[in-house]
């Protein structure tokens, strides 16, 4: 029989696409709230937005805790970030992504890192486009976040030197 802590471990990435250096401890502070170990980014300027830097930090802790960081750093106005959470062989994963102009955006992800919409979200999206609520391309891009992405894109390109990660291609 396999460990029950290693099955309901998981482990993610958290994103700090921009923030301006007063935040920067906030955020750390609040991160380190939610996995329960001290974290210390290691924070380098956000060539996108001169005057807010950039982070990232791989973490390993329960199932959800991308859920609970991403509550924690929710709200701040200032700041741009996501939170992914990989699958596991008990859960689905997860993909958190904040922008102060949008909110914040969830999304399933599956084993393979696609995102997965609930049935449930496809029938409510279908029946709104055949009401004449929405177009059925402007429903669909709110279910895969194609917003958030077009946001943060200019941010994910780190700068000189700096990891750059693409979320959204997947192959």
């Amino acid at each position: 029989m396999a460990d029950s802590t290693a099955v309901r471990s998981a482990r993610g990435v958290v994103f700090i696409h921009s923030a301006p250096s007063a935040l920067c401890p906030h955020v750390e502070w609040a991160v380190t709230g939610v996995l329960d170990g001290k974290v210390e980014l290691a924070w380098q300027g956000q060539p996108a937005e001169p005057g807010t830097y950039r982070a990232e930090l791989s973490w390993t802790g329960p199932v959800g805790s991308a859920a609970a960081i991403a509550s924690a750093l929710r709200g701040w106005d200032l700041l741009r970030f996501e939170v992914t959470e990989d699958a596991t062989a008990s859960s689905e994963g997860a993909r958190y992504s904040y922008v102060p102009e949008l909110g914040i955006f969830h999304a399933v992800v599956g084993v393979h890192g696609d995102i997965v919409i609930p049935e449930d979200r496809i029938k409510a999206m279908r029946e709104r486009a055949s009401r004449g609520d929405v177009a059925l391309d402007e429903a669909l891009d709110a279910l895969l976040g194609v917003q958030w992405d077009a946001e943060l894109e200019p941010f994910r390109h780190a700068g000189d030197g700096a990891p750059v990660r693409w979320l959204h291609q997947v192959v």
